[in-house]
């Protein structure tokens, strides 16, 4: 390319991968999301580890942002979407023109979905293609059975169709791509494990396309023990949480 050529501007997608002691399965998810085509940048963001997951996952080569404490899910989320812009800053700022790069995508997956990771490739297509503002994953029901009974599923499902009239399959699957634009719409993001309700309910709200789309994946699934009812305990909580403050905007708004 001569000197001064502007370079053509390709679809480019982000993957962001919220991660908190996940220092056994981080490399692999990295590994295998680098295979996604369009893909050409990696951020985890290490929301209060307590392991070596933030080295690992440097090693694996992604971009890593850290948290000193646990913050959530939410949280997390907003943090590895603002590093995404500032590295396209730096890449606009180091090509010398603030109009070579457009945004990236953002690819949200689980920080445990090891060598599936690159299964969630099919959230990609509807928003390089611009048929779709945000796509959400439907995962196939999972080999190994949670001992949950579905409080958690049920509760963001109806809020969702209380507030959108749009039913959704999987209400709290955690693997979403978005154009820029539709996550900037959303923020604040909801805190915690309501994030995904919120994110749904919102940019349905504000006219936003979204899809769902079958992707094989595989992750950890939540056992039936003290740790993992207080995990759903938390959920529950988040999902209620955000429902709420949806509701209240709703009857302000009215």
């Amino acid at each position: 390319m001569a000197p001064g050529t502007v370079p053509p501007v390709h679809p480019a997608v982000a993957v962001v991968i919220p991660a908190k002691d996940e220092s056994e399965r981080i490399a692999a998810t990295i590994a295998s999301a680098r295979t996604i085509p369009g893909v050409d940048l990696v951020v985890v963001v290490d929301d209060g580890s307590t392991d070596g997951t933030a080295q690992v996952a440097r090693n694996a080569g992604a971009l890593v942002v850290t948290h000193a404490r646990n913050r959530g899910k939410g949280a997390a989320m907003e943090t590895g979407a603002a590093a995404v812009s500032v590295h396209e800053q730096e890449e606009r700022d180091g090509a010398g023109s603030r109009d070579r790069t457009a945004p990236r995508a953002l690819l949200f997956i689980d920080a445990d979905l090891g060598d599936t990771a690159a299964n969630t490739a099919p959230l990609v297509g509807p928003i390089l293609a611009g048929e779709a503002d945000m796509t959400i994953a439907i995962l196939p029901r999972q080999v190994t059975p949670g001992g949950g009974r579905g409080l958690v599923v049920n509760l963001a499902r109806k809020g969702i169709i209380d507030a959108t009239g749009w039913t959704p399959t999987q209400p709290l699957s955690g693997m979403r791509c978005l154009t820029r634009a539709a996550f900037d719409a959303a923020l604040p993001l909801a805190p915690g494990w309501g994030v995904e309700t919120a994110l749904t309910i919102d940019l349905l709200q504000k006219g936003f396309r979204v899809q769902e789309v079958p992707c094989d994946l595989r992750h950890r699934v939540t056992g039936t023990d003290l740790r993992a009812q207080v995990h759903r305990a938390k959920q529950y909580r988040d999902v209620a949480r955000a429902l709420l403050v949806r509701r209240a905007r709703a009857a302000v708004g009215r």
